[in-house]
């Protein structure tokens, strides 16, 4: 099982990494805070001193064409909010 899927960037997560030095990655939905700390400090290289985790909805559509009324969804994923300890922090960008 892959517990980190990807990291997201959004002007919200980037400030919050800028501030408060905490990530935010999509995980695994069964996977749970103490494999989301082992993963991340395996992957990064850094102490992760609290992690969050929430399950986030699927958001719900209605489309109206000319050939009736379609609706769909998105797909649910979970969410974790790493904090890292002072003085370490998490590059994104290095490998592109």
């Amino acid at each position: 099982m892959d517990i980190l899927i990807k990291p997201i960037i959004t002007e919200k997560a980037t400030r919050d990494a800028e501030d408060n030095n905490r990530f935010t990655f999509v995980v695994h939905s069964k996977a749970n805070k103490i494999e989301i700390k082992k993963a991340v400090e395996a992957a990064y290289g850094v102490s992760v001193t609290a992690v969050r985790t929430m399950n986030v909805r699927p958001d719900r559509r209605v489309r109206y064409t000319k050939t009736g009324i379609q609706t769909g969804k998105t797909n649910a994923y979970k969410k974790a909010i790493v904090q890292v300890a002072e003085g370490d922090t998490i590059d994104f960008y290095a490998n592109i």
